[in-house]
């Protein structure tokens, strides 16, 4: 599916409007000659508008230069829009199209809500070098709403649409027609005029009750929100999408476990929910972290201990491993159960935005406990082992030290979330700590890769020795990971005792 960046500026320009001479404005040296287009799009959206409350169009578009379906999203102060071409009479979203929206449409059927038809004058603004500085279009449009009861509307505007340009450019050809008597679109989009008052106007969340309410109803509606927005390019296969993503899940599941007390609903069941999802984004996350631990590995040896296949057989087999994680995580985000999931993740929102109060000393108290169970986990992974028989038979039924640092870990990891909560309350104090808890967790998390990198490493040994290949090399990028390990454990006693001091002061 072809992707762009669409960033432009739309105007309502009155009768008798003059399109002034552009030529020299912006780094405009040339204007081509004029592109007429006769433009037919069927706008798609749920029964209850979710895409296009979430600022999202999905149209069918016949005529121009890019006929077939679209799906335009906000990205920042601009759209980035994707195009897959009709390939068939269809008239229903294709699949490709389709599970984009997913977390806005909850699988619900998408059906046609209005049709826009556009007579296009389309001119080149081209520099002196002959490339695109930006489109301009003139467009005389005629718009009829599919909806019960919609109306049919007519108007005239103007659309410039950046392609090579700056927005620097930008800013100056929109001052040279606002002197013209263009004035900025007051509707968001044509969409939004053709559905008239139907067309869903924005709703952020209503934050009620107390401060701390705010805050803990802020935290986990940034979360839910994260999901939905990084949804649609985790599905694409963005490595950072799915680690934005993952991270909004753990958040998630750190909240609910942290500040239970303050929360309502079945809590249990939905955050067993949130960790399958959480799983899945984690299994294609760790490849894509391994790929490159192995890849610098590898780099750092010198040339002579890894030729053969030792490169090319990590590679090949990782690579499996990452195709099926993947398959696995869009098969789950195309399922009733992730759907149900988003809907549960929304009446979690709502309900925590009710006007209950909630004292700030109790929001405080809950995070600090998420410190000090952090705390207690890590005194018992560093703590030296007694000596004896006694000793030794109850040291024998506990976990290792790796296993218990792995779990200081992602203790340490609940306590930062817990701290990011409580910076409405607590400003800077509170974003010092979470620092500092990231800093622990980075030591701790370099640790844990490296036992994870080990033990793949010698799985992958194995597979050689099997395969009748030598199994040096492997042997050597195990001792190089488990270096490192120990390294970053070398920078615990320092990384602990910036994060307890800032605990100190935080929760005194």
């Amino acid at each position: 599916m072809a992707g762009k960046l669409e960033v432009e500026r739309k105007y309502e320009v009155p009768d008798g409007f003059a399109l002034p001479d552009l030529t020299g404005i912006g780094g405009v040296a040339t204007i081509g000659e004029p592109d007429d287009q006769r433009l037919d799009a069927v706008y798609y959206d749920t029964e209850g508008l979710s895409l296009a409350r979430g600022r999202v169009t999905l149209r069918r578009r016949s005529g121009g230069h890019d006929a077939g379906w679209h799906l335009k999203r906000p990205s920042g102060a601009a759209r980035s829009e994707l195009q897959i071409p009709a390939t068939n009479r269809k008239t229903t979203p294709p699949s490709a199209v389709a599970d984009q929206v997913r977390a806005l449409s909850r699988g619900e059927a998408l059906q046609p809500v209005a049709r826009i038809r556009t007579h296009r004058v389309e001119r080149a603004l081209r520099a002196a070098d002959g490339s695109t500085v930006a489109l301009l279009a003139d467009d005389r449009v005629s718009t009829e709403s599919l909806r019960a009861g919609g109306a049919a509307r007519h108007w005239h505007e103007l659309e410039i649409e950046l392609v090579a340009g700056g927005d620097t450019d930008l800013a100056r050809l929109d001052r040279v027609l606002r002197r013209a008597g263009a004035r900025p679109a007051k509707a968001p989009s044509k969409l939004a005029q053709a559905l008239g008052k139907d067309f869903p106007e924005p709703q952020p969340l209503r934050l009620r009750g107390s401060k701390a309410r705010k805050a803990l109803a802020a935290y986990v509606a940034a979360q839910r929100d994260a999901i939905v927005e990084h949804d649609p390019n985790v599905r694409d296969g963005d490595a950072d999408a799915v680690h934005k993503m993952r991270v909004a899940t753990r958040r998630l599941r750190s909240t609910l476990r942290s500040f239970a007390p303050v929360l309502s609903g079945d809590l249990d069941a939905l955050h067993d929910e949130i960790k399958w999802v959480t799983g899945l984004l984690g299994a294609v996350r760790d490849c894509d972290v391994m790929a490159e631990r192995l890849a610098g590995l590898i780099a750092a040896e010198p040339a002579r201990l890894v030729v053969g296949p030792v490169a090319a057989r990590i590679t090949t087999l990782l690579g499996q491993r990452a195709e099926r994680a993947r398959t696995e995580l869009v098969a789950g985000l195309n399922s009733p159960r992730y759907t149900t999931l988003l809907n549960d993740i929304d009446a979690l929102v709502f309900r925590t935005a009710q006007p209950d109060r909630i004292p700030r000393r109790r929001l405080m108290r809950r995070a600090r406990k998420a410190l000090e169970r952090a705390d207690a986990r890590l005194a018992d992974a560093t703590r030296p082992p007694k000596t004896g028989k006694k000793a030794a038979r109850k040291a024998a039924g506990k976990p290792s030290v790796d296993e218990r640092l792995h779990e200081a870990r992602k203790a340490y990891k609940r306590a930062r979330y817990a701290a990011e909560l409580v910076v409405p309350l607590a400003g800077a104090r509170a974003e010092r700590l979470a620092d500092r808890l990231t800093a622990m967790q980075d030591v701790l998390g370099a640790h844990q890769d490296a036992l994870v990198t080990g033990d793949l490493l010698l799985e992958y040994a194995q597979e050689a020795h099997v395969a009748g290949e030598n199994g040096f090399t492997y042997g050597v990028l195990h001792a190089r990971a488990d270096e490192h390990g120990r390294q970053a454990l070398d920078q615990l006693p320092a990384t602990s005792r910036k994060a307890r001091k800032a605990g100190r002061k935080l929760y005194k």
